[in-house]
């Protein structure tokens, strides 16, 4: 099991893209935060600020940055539905994790998650096959459909939960 990617990295070719998978991976971003809140819940102030890898971020860091990382895929989302192919803006998150608001408490974020996780999943069981298919455009990795970011996104959550299942696996 490689420590930083412990459910290996994200692979899927467009043509492999189908309604089964897209409604896999909608599920799964559904079910998310209850996951990630079960997790979590038995944590205690020390486990979260204990870096879930070497020279990675706290665990605590990690939950600020999914609400981060998972409004952002929102907001792709509807900008690729409601513009034509739209560059959307990087953010540098290993800055964004320096900043204050990832001091603190988790259930902001873990608050914020099942927020944006709602609204997300209602947008995301809307779609027909022609909007997985929208795209917007990244500026490192390129053009992006929908039905590709959910499936992205999907893991994105899969491998941070890894994260810290693995780091905390056995400790209590």
């Amino acid at each position: 099991m490689s420590i930083q990617y412990p459910i290996g990295e994200f692979s899927v070719c467009e043509e492999d893209i189908n309604e089964n998978k897209i409604n896999t991976w909608i599920m799964e971003i559904e079910k998310f935060p209850r996951l990630l809140r079960k997790v979590v819940e038995e944590l205690t102030e020390d486990e979260l600020n204990i870096p879930y890898r070497t020279e990675g971020w706290t665990v605590r860091q990690l939950i600020h940055h999914l609400a981060d990382s998972h409004l952002n895929a929102y907001l792709r989302v509807k900008l690729a539905l409601t513009e034509e192919n739209p560059m959307i803006k990087d953010y540098q998150q290993d800055q964004w994790a320096r900043l204050e608001d990832y001091h603190l408490p988790i259930e902001v974020s873990l608050s914020m998650i099942e927020t944006v996780h709602l609204r997300w999943t209602v947008v995301l069981k809307s779609l027909s096959i022609h909007d997985w298919e929208r795209t917007f455009v990244h500026p490192e990795s390129g053009q992006l459909s929908i039905g590709k970011a959910i499936g992205m996104y999907a893991w994105h959550g899969r491998h941070h939960l890894a994260h810290i299942t693995s780091k905390h696996k056995g400790e209590k």
